[in-house]
């Protein structure tokens, strides 16, 4: 089968839901090797990678592609790509991603693809574009395909690969190395997943009213170990920090559940999460745009109806 490259996104060693995705993704296409850049690998790393069908791993993991930023892990994978002639390149829609998919473009004269949701025969890519107002299908036509995938995108299903482990040395070049990282702070993280990597979602909007207010999102969220997301209307207001935007000029979610409460489905908004799989938004505006796009929906006030369903929620855990 005709190899594809993956990009492992990992944190302290510990693999990324992601990735798992992009392993799955990748087994529809061909044969999928993972390729592991900077310090953190372990035996456990090479266990969760083999398990979600990873036929080969790339180890790369000199203390020094991390000592720098975005550029090393563009220069390992256009190393590979020479070497091993892969069918194509799968990496995460993430910032970070996004940068190294088009540094390899520029590196290997290839074709790249960012914020797919889907992946097919032939490296056929579907795209919602346009502000989420046109969905079409695109495919590279020249080198070898990079094509960045949106979280939450594919279900990661674990098949059982050789996990086979390669172990790859990569010299950086003086351009490689012109941005350096002085400092890391470590980030202090709550219960609730990643925004990007959550399988649910609960938002607020404008219709949540305050800051404090925000609670009751809050609430909902832990109830169904989801991410709490908030609409730019919130943000710009000062009720949730701007990190937890999801919109076109914030984050783009793809989870399997979004709960959209109190927020009127403006075209910014929509952009940032209307692939996930089911939408129910509660609204006390009949008329409000999200409903156009919702699965499920519940006219009334989100005061009321978000701590019932939080309720019933606990109720059946």
């Amino acid at each position: 089968m005709t190899e594809i490259l993956v990009l492992v996104e990992h944190v302290d060693g510990a693999v990324k839901k992601v990735t798992l995705e992009l392993l799955t993704l990748a087994r529809t296409l061909g044969s999928p090797s993972a390729v592991w850049a900077g310090p953190g690998y372990s035996p456990d790393a090479q266990a969760r990678l083999a398990e979600y069908g990873a036929e080969k791993i790339y180890v790369a993991d000199a203390g020094e592609l991390a000592d720098h930023v975005v550029a090393p892990k563009a220069e390992l994978l256009a190393q590979l790509i020479s070497a091993a002639a892969p069918a194509g390149v799968l990496v995460a829609a993430t910032a970070e991603g996004k940068e190294v998919a088009g540094r390899l473009a520029i590196k290997t004269d290839s074709g790249v693809i960012t914020d797919a949701v889907g992946l097919g025969e032939g490296f056929v890519a579907e795209q919602s574009i346009f502000g989420g107002g046109v969905n079409v299908k695109s495919r590279v036509r020249k080198g070898t395909p990079i094509v960045a995938v949106r979280p939450n995108s594919t279900a990661p299903q674990p098949v059982a690969g050789a996990g086979a482990e390669e172990r790859v040395e990569v010299a950086l070049s003086d351009v490689a190395k012109a941005a350096h990282v002085v400092e890391r702070v470590k980030q202090e993280k709550g219960a609730r997943p990643e925004l990007t990597e959550a399988s649910i979602v609960v938002s607020g909007g404008r219709g949540v009213g305050s800051a404090e207010n925000f609670a009751v999102i809050e609430k909902l969220a832990d109830s169904l170990g989801a991410a709490v997301g908030a609409s730019r209307a919130a943000t710009d207001a000062g009720w949730y920090p701007h990190q937890f935007q999801v919109g076109q000029t914030g984050k783009t979610v793809s989870p399997q559940l979004y709960i959209a409460a109190g927020i009127s489905g403006a075209i910014q908004h929509r952009a940032g999460m209307q692939t996930a799989k089911t939408i129910i938004a509660i609204n006390k505006d009949p008329e409000a745009p999200i409903f156009e796009l919702a699965d499920f929906g519940v006219v009334g006030d989100l005061h009321q109806v978000v701590p019932q369903l939080t309720e019933e929620v606990e109720k059946r855990r």
